[in-house]
């Protein structure tokens, strides 16, 4: 008999959007973001960091002071980070699960790159005008946005084999 405690597809994508915000060096916002196309496979991934080229022990990661001396003019979001990832991938119809809402900047990326769907976990920066233009611009183009609400706390990874 089948085992009956496997995860659900947006908890499996969710999971590898999780998993791929452990890459980000940030100190205060790790985000992840992992695209998918309809038949629930992956297409590209990615998280919030640098881009290739700009030493992450160089440039800032500080939050407030003088704009150039945070990290907000340089840091490449995970979900333009994953559709950049995807190298010219046909991403027409996709699906991007993010763990944080998707702010402006992101959200016309995502639109023209043709993704229909956006599956996120937080939307902590809702009153933000960031995240109300991102919406605005989401109903206007049709990309459906859904909050996913796990059916677990947790998916428990190991590296051990005979964990598993």
């Amino acid at each position: 008999m089948k085992r009956s405690d496997y995860i659900s597809w947006d908890e499996y994508f969710m999971g590898v959007a999780v998993l791929s915000a452990k890459r980000s060096k940030d100190p205060n916002t790790q985000v992840g973001a992992c695209i998918v196309n309809d038949g629930n496979k992956i297409m590209t991934v990615g998280y919030n960091g640098f881009p290739i080229g700009c030493d992450d022990d160089v440039f800032p990661w500080e939050r407030t002071g003088d704009e150039l001396e945070t990290k907000y003019p340089y840091v490449c979001h995970a979900e333009l980070n994953a559709i950049l990832n995807s190298r010219g991938t046909n991403l027409e119809g996709c699906r991007i699960y993010v763990t944080l809402f998707p702010c402006n900047e992101c959200a016309k990326a995502i639109i023209q790159s043709g993704i229909k769907e956006v599956v996120y976990i937080s939307d902590k920066y809702a009153a933000t005008m960031s995240t109300v233009a991102s919406k605005k611009m989401f109903d206007a183009a049709g990309v459906k946005l859904r909050k996913l609400t796990p059916m677990r706390d947790e998916i428990r990874l190991s590296f051990r084999i005979e964990d598993m």
